[in-house]
């Protein structure tokens, strides 16, 4: 019972120390505690104090950059932090103030009022905003046909949400595909959207982080024209039609070309027959009138002498004026020598020379 006596105001003066530090919190506080912001923006913590304090200093990843004092003069190690009192004259607040932030500045920002008040520490978190861009440009499709957009969105940290939407209505994740890698101490994300062209279309990509208030976008424009008649079954109709049509016509001229071909055969024959019957009948006719026919310049044996006038074209010459060469009919075909005209000449007794001249007809 004395033990525990004696160690009662140990446990009291442990019981103050955390009410102590109950109060202190309650008079220090620091906002935001967390803070997300884009490389190159400006970020801003308040720490509001409610009692008297001396000195307050800031630092950023474990490296004091700034101190405050109660009087309101800052200390600054470089331009890219500033403080100064959230309203003139009044210490109670004081605005601390990172210019032109970075990715090196992303970690815990800590503030430290110097007395009984202690620390509070703050996360900042710096993202990075890259490019977006949808490959190829506007596009030119036949109605129903499949189009396929591919968007890329580089240089971004963290990794960027990339969307879709057509006509301003958002597409359905299950529509596009989205691939990202690390480039460095960046990413790089890759979406594939897919879908059947119905009708013009604008089309637009849309990549973001957290610390944007606005998604950064990339739009093109689809343009879809009336699909073209399909002429298949027409062309096979008028080909079927064509075939079967060329195919009675060219059974038309096998006809034709044999009925042709039959009476040019038939007449051809009876010209034949007609040559024939009248080549007989020519034949029946010469024969009937094949006779000797009047020698008009025959002189008969013992004629010493004809009248000037009885002189005609058949070859009759006479010889030292009184020789008169006769031409006698002849019809024996056995003495015109080879031929259908054959002549020989003979000297009679009395001495004329007789020239006969025989012609079968």
């Amino acid at each position: 019972m004395a033990a525990a006596w004696k160690s009662w105001p140990h446990l009291f003066h442990i019981c103050l120390l955390l009410c102590a530090s109950g109060a202190v919190s309650q008079l220090f506080k620091l906002e935001p505690l967390n803070s997300t912001v884009l490389q190159g923006s400006d970020v801003t913590f308040s720490a509001t104090v409610e009692g008297t304090w001396q000195v307050m200093t800031w630092t950023v990843r474990r490296f004091l950059v700034l101190t405050v004092s109660t009087l309101g003069n800052v200390t600054s190690f470089s331009e890219q932090f500033s403080a100064k009192f959230c309203s003139s004259g009044d210490s109670r607040c004081v605005k601390f103030t990172i210019h032109n932030v970075t990715r090196n500045e992303s970690g815990p920002v800590i503030c430290t009022v110097l007395g009984e008040y202690g620390s509070q520490t703050a996360q900042l978190h710096v993202q990075e905003r890259g490019v977006v861009n949808i490959v190829g440009g506007n596009v030119t499709v036949e109605q129903d046909q499949q189009v396929e957009f591919q968007c890329v969105a580089a240089a971004w940290f963290p990794i960027p949400s990339v969307s879709w939407t057509r006509n301003g209505h958002a597409v359905d994740s299950s529509l596009y595909n989205t691939t990202s890698m690390a480039d460095g101490d960046s990413f790089n994300s890759t979406s594939v959207l897919k879908f059947q062209a119905v009708s013009n279309t604008t089309v637009e990509c849309l990549a973001t982080v957290p610390a944007l208030t606005k998604p950064q976008s990339s739009s093109v424009f689809l343009v879809v024209v009336p699909k073209p008649p399909d002429w298949t079954v027409l062309i096979a109709v008028v080909v079927s039609f064509g075939g079967f049509a060329l195919l009675v016509l060219l059974i038309i001229g096998i006809i034709f070309c044999y009925k042709r071909r039959k009476e040019k055969k038939r007449n051809y024959q009876d010209e034949m027959r007609r040559v024939r019957t009248q080549s007989q009948l020519s034949g029946v006719s010469a024969a009937g009138q094949r006779k000797g026919q009047v020698n008009a310049g025959y002189v008969p044996e013992g004629q010493t002498s004809v009248a000037p006038s009885e002189l005609t074209d058949s070859g009759i010459c006479q010889e030292n004026g009184s020789n008169i060469s006769q031409t006698p009919d002849v019809v024996n075909g056995n003495q015109a020598g080879s031929g259908y005209n054959s002549a020989y000449n003979t000297v009679d007794q009395s001495g004329y020379r007789k020239h006969r001249h025989v012609t079968i007809v």
